[in-house]
């Protein structure tokens, strides 16, 4: 959610339990307003919040030229101090989704991850259990990352590809009708496409490269890992996600409203595709 539209975002997602308080959302937009001005972004958003045992890890964002490569992630504790994320790596790639235990809210804290026998772990495969130390900074950087990757969603039509390659906010955006809201291949993974074009080209007749670039979520595995829900009116669509419980997308229909942030504990639920087996 950008900041122009973050107090009327939050208190959107507030129906949904996911708040902050007026003291926090006030200091918020401040601070992003200020983080904005001093990195030259021509828009900073903010990203959501993930819960740790001491403190929270604000997460906020910005970019200046492309709005889907040239993403630039800062966390705070405090809604007022920000620091650069930094990107994440193999390792803590690897060791994120094993490690069990809650984030501290301290991103110099060490955590020791314990690697069952027969797991592969950085490259290899182990004979032994064996203990890996994670930096909580790193681990912060992979789960939003991951996130970014298999969670995060907004309405088709919301970002334009230029002929050169940039992708940027589609000024002409007018909002999804009623039925396409109802449909989860209206939504979009807000990454890089791992699909061929020619893949997302066969899911839909009305296709256009312009703005069908990246992939649907309703192909992702199993069926049934994102849920959309129509308020009552149907004034507003809600997209999330059930593979990372806290995500949630809002979309005003027939309008260019929409936003999204993730409110959680920053653990993916694998256990999702039995869960779905028993409904």
């Amino acid at each position: 959610m950008d900041i122009d539209s973050l107090l009327n975002t939050l208190d959107t997602c507030g129906q949904l339990g996911l708040v902050l308080s007026t003291e926090e959302s006030l200091t918020l937009y401040n601070s992003l307003l200020l983080l904005q001005n001093e990195n030259h972004f021509r828009k900073a958003f903010f990203w959501g919040r993930i819960f740790g045992h001491e403190k929270d890890y604000y997460v906020a964002y910005g970019y200046t030229n492309d709005v889907l490569l040239n993403r630039v992630f800062y966390y705070s504790t405090n809604c007022r101090d920000w620091g650069l994320l930094p990107r994440p790596t193999d390792k803590a790639l690897l060791l994120t989704p094993l490690c069990t235990s809650k984030f501290q809210g301290d991103p110099a804290l060490v955590v020791d991850i314990l690697i069952e026998k027969d797991e592969i772990s950085i490259g290899e495969k182990l004979k032994a259990p064996q203990v890996r130390q994670l930096k909580e900074e790193d681990r912060l950087a992979a789960a939003i990352h991951l996130i970014n990757e298999e969670a995060v969603v907004v309405p088709r039509g919301v970002l334009f590809q230029r002929p050169d390659g940039v992708v940027v906010e589609n000024l002409s955006f007018e909002g999804l009708s009623y039925l396409e809201a109802m449909e989860v291949k209206s939504f979009l993974h807000y990454r890089k496409a791992r699909n061929k074009w020619n893949t997302n080209l066969l899911t839909r007749n009305d296709y256009n490269y312009a703005i069908d670039f990246l992939d649907c979520a309703d192909e992702d595995v199993p069926e049934g890992c994102f849920v959309t829900q129509i308020s009552p009116g149907g004034i507003y669509v809600v997209v999330q996600s059930l593979y990372w419980t806290g995500f949630m997308l809002y979309h005003k229909i027939g309008t260019p409203i929409y936003g999204y942030a993730y409110f959680g504990n920053g653990r993916k639920c694998f256990n999702l595709p039995f869960m779905l087996q028993l409904l």
